[in-house]
């Protein structure tokens, strides 16, 4: 995949006593950047830089205030019947985890197969086998969310998005709630997911893995992308402060 952002704003009222707006905030101010021809981009920086924001732009989910984004030279669609067919072809997972507590997995992964992508049960129940056995997930496919482990339940809400055949996947930190041994098993797949040739954004704080999983690295600051870079030169030759001061921080705790 390709991607270009250009001038993106983002901004969101503050609200305030009474309902009312009490000015506003700017999220991304003027945010650009552009990618080679990537498989994987990971997008990292400090805590309220603006990644959720920026990810779910990308994502189809939110209608930046202003600016262009462009997958492989595809405009992102602004008004919202285009956005839901966008949404229809791509993949989202976030930190939690949004399946249906009163479904089992199963019914979690056929619900939109069969009530948004239109297939019968039969082929959906197809469709989902052969990955459920993959990710060793088959032996939870009847259980509710309160009977899987944290690290299951994301397992599962990965799955789901993956089953729809989208073609890109956004990972929102989805393993920013999980403790580490939960976070081991989520990294595995997401990785397992990368190895099958699935193009994807992930924002997370998991820099070992950026540097495994990224071919490049956004980031994302204040707004805006200073920097933008092949994971291996993001690491190794940075010289952007920021960015530096940044991995210092990260790579010590």
């Amino acid at each position: 995949m390709n991607l270009v952002v250009e001038d993106l704003v983002q901004r969101f009222p503050v609200p305030a006593r009474g309902g009312r707006a009490a000015g506003v905030a700017t999220v991304l101010d003027r945010l650009s950047l552009t990618t080679g021809e990537i498989g994987t981009l990971v997008l990292v920086g400090p805590s309220g830089g603006g990644k959720s924001t920026l990810l779910r732009i990308l994502a189809g989910l939110d209608v930046p205030t202003s600016g262009r984004v462009a997958f492989d030279g595809q405009p992102l669609p602004s008004d919202e019947e285009s956005l839901r067919r966008y949404r229809r072809t791509v993949g989202t997972v976030f930190q939690a985890y949004n399946l249906f507590p009163h479904l089992t997995a199963m019914q979690n992964l056929l619900l939109p197969l069969v009530h948004v992508h239109g297939l019968s049960e039969a082929a959906a129940r197809e469709r989902v086998r052969e990955p459920l056995e993959r990710f060793r997930l088959a032996e939870h496919a009847h259980k509710r969310p309160a009977e899987l482990s944290g690290g299951q339940k994301q397992r599962i809400a990965i799955l789901r998005a993956l089953v729809v055949q989208p073609r890109r996947l956004f990972f929102d930190e989805p393993t920013s709630a999980l403790d580490p041994e939960m976070r081991a098993e989520v990294l595995e797949m997401i990785a397992e997911v990368r190895a099958a040739g699935a193009q994807f954004v992930l924002v997370t704080h998991e820099m070992a893995f950026a540097r495994r999983v990224a071919d490049e690295i956004a980031f994302v600051a204040d707004g805006q992308v200073p920097v933008v870079a092949p994971a291996a030169e993001f690491f190794d030759r940075q010289h952007d402060p920021r960015v530096r001061s940044f991995l210092q921080l990260t790579l010590a705790t």
